[in-house]
């Protein structure tokens, strides 16, 4: 199968394309500079050239393929609005190409907030309608599309997507503890993190390309919530700092913009995924990865 990727060098597209290549499919990746063009060659993709605010080339990128894999997002944290409907505008270029193919067409999407106070499954509906709420509202417009000649598949990615050279919100709270001496969880740290390695994230979101069904949402979950308080106990042992809880209202102070979202008690279940793809994650667990020391190193 011949599929173009967007994020394709990123932290979880680059692990993408290496599966889907390993797997024998031709992978296009988008690229939006000279860095990015270079790691989607050196993976052995082809080269797009474009970026997600040139429909145009968003638009003929879908068209020469078989497939879509949808992972770029525009993480500019100063204009989420903006993001968002720069999100919204990439997946209806996309979904209008697609359209009457039943050509597959997956898009990366989250699990966290969904259901409060308890577990999200495949089944939970994300509550995000239109072109301003969030990311657009794009998992429920391409679901909606299942029924108009697109395969279209939401993967649901966990927060913490880790691995060696992770640089994303564990790397973060890593960065906190360094500059606060103190590797800090909020509250009795009782609060959930669900985690996926990068490499069986890569895994699951190929078996969903090649046998989901449309309209289908996977979780590319693991671990249905690591304990906070355990997280940062282990970057704790690897940065050789105490371990210490932060009131609620001294998160900010602390945390800066991640306190919030690290006090959050998200727990995601891939039950139905495992069931649907026989995915079975076989990586190490984010203690294992914490443990290694992939996070002491400043990124």
């Amino acid at each position: 199968m011949h599929v173009f990727v967007t994020g394709a060098s990123g932290w979880i597209g680059s692990a993408v394309t290496a599966e889907l290549l390993a797997a024998g499919h031709q992978v296009t990746g988008l690229a939006r500079s000279e860095e990015s063009a270079a790691a989607v060659s050196a993976a052995g993709a082809s080269v797009h050239r474009g970026s997600l605010d040139d429909l145009d080339s968003l638009r003929a990128g879908a068209r020469a393929a078989d497939a879509v894999i949808h992972l770029g997002f525009k993480h500019d944290f100063s204009d989420m609005p903006g993001a968002w409907r720069t999100e919204r505008a990439v997946v209806e270029t996309f979904l209008s190409t697609l359209e009457g193919s039943d050509r597959p067409f997956l898009l990366a999407s989250g699990v966290a907030g969904l259901t409060p106070g308890r577990a999200v499954t495949e089944r939970d509906p994300n509550p995000s309608h239109g072109p301003d709420s969030m990311r657009g509202g794009a998992e429920n417009l391409a679901l909606e599309h299942a029924d108009r000649g697109v395969r279209s598949v939401s993967v649901r990615f966990a927060p913490t997507v880790h691995g060696q050279g992770d640089h994303g919100f564990v790397a973060t709270l890593a960065g906190v503890a360094r500059s606060t001496g103190v590797s800090g969880y909020v509250g009795d740290g009782s609060a959930r993190w669900p985690a996926v390695h990068r490499l069986d994230a890569a895994h699951v979101v190929r078996l969903a390309l090649e046998g989901a069904p449309a309209g289908s949402v996977v979780h590319a979950v693991a671990e249905e919530g690591v304990p906070t308080r355990e997280i940062a106990e282990a970057l704790g042992r690897g940065l050789g700092l105490p371990t210490q809880s932060i009131a609620a209202r001294d998160v900010d102070g602390h945390f800066g913009w991640i306190g919030r979202f690290f006090a959050l008690d998200i727990p995601a279940s891939s039950g139905l995924t495992r069931e649907l793809l026989g995915w079975a994650p076989t990586r190490p667990t984010l203690l294992a990865d914490l443990d290694a020391g992939f996070y002491t190193d400043p990124v």
